[in-house]
């Protein structure tokens, strides 16, 4: 590989490079707690370096057990003249030694090796971190992915990527059932990718993921914010019944309920009112229908009685499952025209 396809354009620390984005350089630093996105962009590194030095010899160095001298030596042309890819792991508890080397290293890397830095996040090896920023290398952010609309656009790549199409609802049926983590996240789109033909829809995930607690739980709170408190309670019970905790179930009432609250505080179109609640414009026109069967005093009791069964499920009442059926009932009965 050519030290100048290596190196390519280097990019300003005030715009990390995305995880997906990412391309081989002298210097990589992949920096973040969030370890599947991690895992990610040093595969894609390792991937591409592979591709265009398919003789590249790979090494491995944890910067905590770092021996002196050990970097030097792994960038060092070897006899053959093969290409150098070196990873790094454990940046966040570097020893001095592997901080000494790895700063002169900064000052010239070699000519056709790759090094990758995996840092973890924390303080730790901030000086480092800093010159790497400075040098214009690339820096990969990698942060866990907390929003749902964050979640929701991780599913959407997936997809892209595989050249798939998907429903934006079928999207929102996939992170509400397997959400809570990105590598079972990112498996639940690798098999509906795999084992489903044509476009997902919310009937595929529900009949591959349905039987989830979460998806289970937001199907509680859709048929309580229907209005159909019947629907609503069987669904429950039978959930309870199963092993399913009452605290996912109170957690999928308040989304739901949040939603409407925050959307049915706002004016403007549903573009505006996502670009500035941070949400997805269906989601936003979804709650739009949502909130005209509510009136102000339904909502405020629903959230009442949610935030009331939130604080017994987590250990102020003897009897959560009654706290998760009141609420449900408060909210179901809150409706109009139900």
């Amino acid at each position: 590989m050519a030290a100048a396809q290596k190196r390519g354009t280097r990019t300003p620390a005030s715009n990390p490079a995305a995880w997906r984005d990412v391309t081989p350089a002298a210097i990589v630093l992949v920096s973040g707690p969030e370890d599947y996105l991690g895992i990610r962009a040093m595969d894609s590194i390792r991937s591409q370096v592979r591709q265009a030095a398919p003789d590249v010899e790979v090494s491995r160095i944890n910067a905590a057990a770092y021996e002196p001298g050990s970097l030097l030596m792994q960038v060092s042309p070897s006899l053959f003249g093969e290409s150098k890819l070196i990873e790094v792991e454990a940046v966040e508890a570097m020893n001095e030694p592997f901080l000494t080397d790895a700063l002169s290293y900064l000052g010239q890397p070699a000519d056709d090796a790759v090094l990758v830095l995996r840092h973890g996040g924390g303080a730790r090896g901030k000086k480092l971190l800093d010159a790497v920023r400075k040098g214009g290398w690339p820096v990969v952010d990698c942060q866990p992915l907390k929003k749902d609309t964050d979640k929701m656009a991780f599913v959407s790549a997936e997809f892209k990527a595989a050249q798939r199409r998907i429903d934006q609802e079928a999207v929102l049926a996939l992170v509400n059932a397997v959400g809570a983590n990105l590598s079972e996240l990112a498996a639940a789109c690798s098999q509906l990718i795999a084992d489903s033909t044509g476009t997902v829809t919310p009937d595929v995930v529900d009949r591959y993921y349905g039987g989830r607690v979460e998806a289970t739980a937001f199907k509680v709170a859709d048929a309580a914010m229907a209005g159909n408190g019947p629907l609503a309670l069987s669904t429950l019970r039978h959930a309870l019944a199963t092993g399913a905790d009452p605290v996912p179930l109170v957690a999928a009432l308040a989304a739901k309920l949040r939603t409407v609250a925050r959307v049915a505080g706002a004016s403007g179109s549903a573009a505006q009112i996502a670009a500035e609640l941070g949400m997805q414009p269906w989601l936003v026109e979804q709650a739009q229908r949502d909130v005209r069967r509510w009136t102000p005093d339904g909502l405020v009791r629903s959230i009442q009685a949610t935030a009331e069964a939130d604080a017994q499920v987590k250990g102020l009442s003897r009897d959560p499952v009654y706290a998760v059926e009141h609420a449900v009932t408060v909210i179901s009965m809150s409706v109009q025209g139900r």
